[in-house]
């Protein structure tokens, strides 16, 4: 008879457990279903045969990366190796999943089941787990649970805030939205604003510049010579200068009233606000391009090059496309056009925008698009998994780019691939080590710096420490200075004690006084008195 046992993975450790009466369970799936619920009934069915909690979070962290990768950890072998039984053709183990199953089968030789009434089983034991094993509660699993999951999440995420392409790809998307929008909004300022100065769209091409006019010049009545440097300086241009000012004084278009100028220049402000917004956008993506994929940015642009990366939705995934993929890479709807039609393919797609295809002449156009898809897929690949990436190799496969046109143009042979890469190599071994030199002088200064932070905590510390016992000291002596002053009051509110043991309360000084001066007259009239009855 064939014992089933069931591996199961919690966040606490690994469990293995023995399943009773294993063929009536293998044939009676229902029945197991309806056990599941009691814990009473499921006991009957399962037993734990073993349990080997993991030692820290970084073990289970390890275990769970293991598990999710296939792999057979350390851990699990030896729990394996040391509970099941020793005739492996007698034991089957059942697990959840068919990765980790193959790699047991392979190392262990342990014959392995997944599915069927193993999934059933498997089920069971995570709804009662903190039941089944002593010492377990349900607060705690569902806490080791949670903080597993959290630090499995964050391993697998492997943020690093410098090689995000995530933020390339909303800046060109941004940069794209916002290039329409400045056009839109540029195009209604000169609608908006010719109906008072038409002349001025004919001299000022660029919508920039124009809105920078618009919002100088306003009333074009009160336009003098006075602000023609000022003009030439927003214009760039003295010749532009002198016919903008010209055409102010001999315009046909209509007079404006103060509110509607108010409102074109405010509009104006703002386009030229997005403008410059664009320009500060640009910037930004030029540097981040450079951080995240310097080679492929130095070969076909950044802009350019961020399109690729958005369209393929990530460095990675662009870096696992093809050369022929790439080549076409934003043109996909040409693509099915021309197969469903069975006409000509398109020869590009987003690489077009590169001034390579642009120089190349119409018959090379094709030929050229392939060659720099091809040197594009090495940048990117270049750029995904080099640990410290460079700009050396997309220099010099722009090299050789410029020296495939020279050879379509010309004839000039261009040099072999071999021996172009291998100056790259060692120019980029040099740049690498001066980066990690450098690296390594931050890093060390870094390490100095929080070292004397810590040195000065120290220092800080012993100081409170010493000054503790002082205050202790005069707390003390303070404390003791009061309690006498305190013993004093007590004795003077004592009460007296009279002959048969009552107390009687103390009076007071002044009391004292005035009752002593209340019976000090009354004694002489006594005696007078006295006197008085013996004299008759």
């Amino acid at each position: 008879m064939v014992l089933l046992h069931v591996l199961f993975e919690h966040a606490a450790g690994y469990a293995l457990f023995v399943v009773k009466e294993v063929e009536e369970i293998g044939l009676l799936i229902p029945q197991v279903e309806e056990s599941l619920l009691n814990v009473g009934k499921f006991n009957n069915i399962v037993k734990l045969a073993a349990f080997s909690p993991f030692k820290s979070a970084q073990s289970a962290l390890e275990n769970v990366n293991a598990i999710s990768e296939g792999v057979l950890h350390e851990d699990l072998k030896l729990l394996l190796e040391t509970n099941m039984p020793a005739k492996k053709k007698k034991a089957l183990l059942g697990v959840g999943d068919a990765k980790i199953g193959a790699a047991i089968q392979e190392e262990l030789k342990i014959p392995c089941q997944t599915g069927g009434a193993v999934a059933e089983i498997l089920r069971g034991i995570r709804l009662h787990f903190h039941s089944l094993v002593k010492g377990l509660t349900a607060q705690s699993a569902s806490k080791a649970q949670l903080g597993l999951g959290h630090s499995y999440s964050r391993a697998k995420v492997k943020f690093n805030v410098n090689r995000v392409d995530n933020m390339i790809i909303q800046s060109i998307s941004l940069l794209d939205q916002l290039d329409k929008d400045i056009n839109t909004f540029s195009m209604r300022v000169r609608e908006w604003y010719g109906y008072h100065f038409p002349e001025l769209i004919k001299i000022v091409s660029d919508n920039y510049t124009y809105c920078r006019m618009a919002k100088y010049i306003g009333n074009r009545k009160e336009l003098s010579e006075e602000k023609l440097e000022e003009m030439e300086e927003i214009l760039m241009d003295s010749a532009k200068a002198q016919a903008v000012l010209d055409a102010s004084r001999s315009s046909m278009g209509m007079d404006i009233s103060p509110i509607d100028l108010i409102n074109i220049e405010s509009f104006s402000s703002r386009v030229i606000s997005l403008s410059e917004y664009r320009k500060e956008l640009q910037e930004y993506l030029r540097s981040k391009m450079s951080q995240v994929a310097p080679s492929l940015s130095a070969l076909i642009g950044e802009v350019v090059g961020a399109r690729l990366i958005s369209h393929a939705g990530s460095l990675t995934n662009l870096a696992k496309y093809p050369a022929s993929t790439v080549q076409i890479l934003g043109a996909e709807k040409a693509l099915f056009r021309a197969l469903k039609t069975r006409g000509n393919t398109p020869k590009y797609g987003l690489i077009f925008h590169s001034t390579f295809i642009g120089r190349a002449a119409a018959k090379n156009k094709g030929r050229i698009s392939r060659y720099l898809a091809n040197k594009c897929t090495i940048a990117s690949r270049i750029d995904c998994f080099s640990e410290i990436p460079t700009s050396v190799f997309g220099d010099k496969l722009r090299e050789q780019v410029e020296e495939r046109l020279a050879f379509y143009e010309t004839g000039e042979a261009p040099r072999k691939n071999l021996d172009v890469m291998k100056e790259a190599q060692q120019e980029a071994t040099e740049v690498v080590t001066e980066i990690k030199r450098k690296l390594d002088k931050k890093e060390k200064k870094r390490k100095k710096r929080e070292k004397r932070q810590l040195e000065a905590l120290a220092v800080a510390q012993e100081a409170e420490e010493e000054e503790e016992p002082t205050q202790k000291k005069s707390r003390e002596n303070g404390e003791e200075e009061e309690e006498p002053k305190k013993k004093k009051k007590k004795r003077h509110a004592e009460p007296e004690v009279s002959e048969n043991g009552m107390e009687e309360e103390t009076p007071s000084k002044k009391k004292k006084q005035k009752a002593a001066a209340e019976e000090a007259p009354q004694k002489p009239k006594k005696k007078k008195k006295s006197k008085e009855e013996n004299e008759s």
